[in-house]
């Protein structure tokens, strides 16, 4: 804690606040001090149970994600406020964790907002990766009538999830583009010269020209 203590940059910590996190250490420095401290499951569950958020975020990187149990992820996710460590979470443990599916149905319909946007994060992981079994036409039914007024992070996983039906699969393009024509939710989203726009059209049309250029 106390070498996470002198990372602390107030520079970082200003732009990070701006994004939601509570931390101003530089992500860089932090990956390096997790290479140097290497896999440690007992460091990893005590630095998360300091509450602080460099120190879960160090705790997720030098973690064993297969070890945790479900009900230990569950509640993980649930203190996992901040964004960043939130998708760290489900990015970088959950979806390497056999109870990774179990979860992903669970939370996709919890109240929570926030808790349900880990559940779309899993989804989409699923759209891109192993499809066999989802009702694509069923999500795009659940995102058409939903998405719209979403809260931020709920709509933005909704979002990408739309994204990635309308990208990996051509029979359900359309439809998914025309949803997000309709909705035109992140239509105005501010975007960085040089990368691809999060509103659904221009990105599934984007990620499309790309694969058929290979």
């Amino acid at each position: 804690m106390a070498e996470l203590a002198a990372l602390e940059d107030p520079k970082a910590r200003q732009v990070n606040e701006r994004h939601g996190d509570d931390h101003g250490v530089n992500l860089g420095r932090l990956r390096a001090l997790a290479k140097r401290l290497k896999t440690q499951q007992d460091l990893a569950c005590q630095l998360w149970q300091t509450g602080d958020t460099a120190a879960r975020l160090l705790a997720i990187l030098v973690c064993r994600p297969k070890e945790f149990a479900r009900d230990e992820l569950d509640v993980m996710l649930r203190e996992a406020r901040t964004p960043k460590v939130h998708e760290w979470l489900v990015n970088n443990v959950v979806k390497k964790n056999p109870h990774a599916e179990e979860l992903r149905v669970a939370w996709s319909a919890d109240p929570d907002p926030v808790v349900a946007s880990a559940g779309w994060a899993l989804t989409t992981e699923r759209v891109a990766r192993k499809p066999e079994g989802l009702d694509l036409a069923g999500l795009l039914d659940v995102i058409e009538a939903e998405m719209k007024g979403a809260p931020d992070r709920l709509q933005w996983a909704m979002n990408n999830c739309l994204a990635q039906i309308g990208i990996d699969h051509a029979e359900h393009r359309a439809r998914a583009i025309d949803i997000g024509e309709r909705l035109a939710v992140l239509k105005d989203y501010p975007t960085s010269p040089g990368c691809t726009s999060p509103y659904a059209p221009t990105w599934i049309a984007e990620m499309v020209r790309r694969q058929q250029d290979r």
